[in-house]
């Protein structure tokens, strides 16, 4: 019997040392219960963790888009209003630089022309920037550049041919000849009207030659009594006038802008 008591009791030491030894880790080292109830699991969610979007509200968050979006059409309307004026200002250069290059063209071909040279490169250029629209000022340019007449041509053939066109004795019959040298005898004319006596138109002629006006120097020309006997100046003045007014033309189309590239 004192045998059992004593293995009893031997027993019941080993367990309460087992007891012990179990427990020993929690009573050494207490953990805090906040801390633990603060921590999660990886890939679990917890209620302290926040949201931003969930704590802003709803509408709030569509003022602001609103808004935002609001900010930059506007931006983007300016940005297109400066797009559109640089457009604008570069279609204006580049009108005003066409109109100054067929401008100079047209004066190039008028100091070619006068200078009695041949065209050149400037007969093609004629040719693709006024061609398609005015064809005829530009064939009328081209004609007489083939065969080109200046001022001071014209000044010394009409010195040439003066003899004839004050006398039609060549011309005309002398029966003919002696009526008109008889009509223009007795010349009833208003006062400031310009004589029509031969001398008188062929001087006239020569003044309008030296002042460029050839047109005037023909009209003159075509109504002196030898007129026949001009012919070839009177062509030749005719090409050239109507080479100027064709160059009168292109140069108005030039300023314009109307004229076309190829």
């Amino acid at each position: 019997m004192p045998w059992l008591l004593v293995g009893i009791a031997f027993a019941a030491g080993l367990l309460a040392m087992a007891v012990a030894f179990h427990y020993y880790d929690r009573w050494a080292h207490p953990v805090d219960q906040n801390a633990v109830a603060g921590t999660t699991q990886p890939g679990v969610a917890t209620s302290a963790t926040v949201n931003p979007l969930a704590a802003t509200p709803t509408g709030a968050t569509i003022d602001a888009l609103t808004l935002r979006e609001t900010q930059l059409a506007d931006r983007l309307a300016v940005i297109e209003a400066r797009t559109a004026a640089v457009d604008g200002v570069s279609r204006a250069a580049a009108g005003n630089a066409a109109r100054a290059e067929a401008l100079l063209l047209t004066l190039s071909t008028r100091r070619t022309l006068d200078r009695g040279q041949p065209l050149g490169y400037l007969e093609e250029q004629l040719r693709v920037r006024f061609g398609a629209r005015q064809p005829a000022a530009v064939g009328a340019i081209l004609q007489a550049a083939k065969s080109p007449v200046t001022l001071e041509d014209l000044r010394a053939s009409l010195d040439g041919v003066a003899p004839l066109l004050t006398s039609a004795a060549a011309s005309e019959g002398w029966l003919a000849s002696f009526r008109r040298e008889m009509g223009g005898l007795i010349v009833i004319r208003h006062a400031g009207t310009p004589t029509t006596m031969p001398n008188d138109r062929l001087a006239r002629a020569r003044r309008a030659l030296d002042a460029g006006q050839v047109e005037a120097a023909l009209a003159e020309v075509t109504q002196m009594p030898g007129a026949t006997s001009a012919d070839a100046w009177i062509t030749a003045a005719r090409r050239y006038a109507g080479a100027r007014q064709a160059l009168d033309l292109l140069e108005s189309v030039a300023l314009q802008g109307d004229a076309s590239r190829g």
